[in-house]
């Protein structure tokens, strides 16, 4: 299977069905109040790129970040359960890093829940640290945070 990384709008069925199954998802792990993915309208701004990998056309996956001056936080980082295990997220990833790293961008930040142990394990085997709150974050019992400096592009 060839998985294609690509820049595309948020606002199309699969990636809208991705957010609502991500959300879902959490809703069953943590309190309402300590959720924090960013609704559909966020994924719109002007400082949003998001990005979807296919396979044969098929969405895989969703994920993309938000440019701050110097910086950028990862957001909504997804895969479809039927294609976890196959590199997805870590192409995802990448193609990410790789275009945050185009825009000048020297560390990309993320937020994600305790109890995301997938998740966790792939950013730790990709090269993030874990930090304290960044942004607007304040500390969180169910929230880690993590960080990664990029290389120049």
């Amino acid at each position: 299977m060839t998985i294609v990384v690509q820049r595309e709008n948020p606002d199309q069925p699969s990636v809208v069905d991705f957010l609502r199954q991500a959300d879902e998802r959490s809703s069953t792990l943590y309190p309402s109040q300590n959720r924090v993915g960013s609704p559909l309208s966020a994924l719109l701004a002007d400082n949003i790129r998001f990005f979807v990998a296919r396979a044969d056309g098929k969405a895989l996956g969703c994920g993309g970040y938000a440019v701050f001056p110097g910086s950028a936080e990862m957001k909504r980082l997804f895969v479809d359960p039927a294609s976890r295990g196959q590199g997805v997220g870590f192409r995802l990833v990448q193609a990410i890093e790789a275009a945050a790293a185009q825009e000048g961008v020297r560390q990309i930040f993320l937020e994600t829940g305790v109890k995301s142990d997938e998740a966790l394990g792939l950013y730790r085997r990709i090269g993030f640290k874990q930090c304290g709150p960044f942004g607007s974050y304040a500390n969180d019992p169910l929230s880690i945070f993590m960080v990664k400096a990029l290389e120049p592009a």
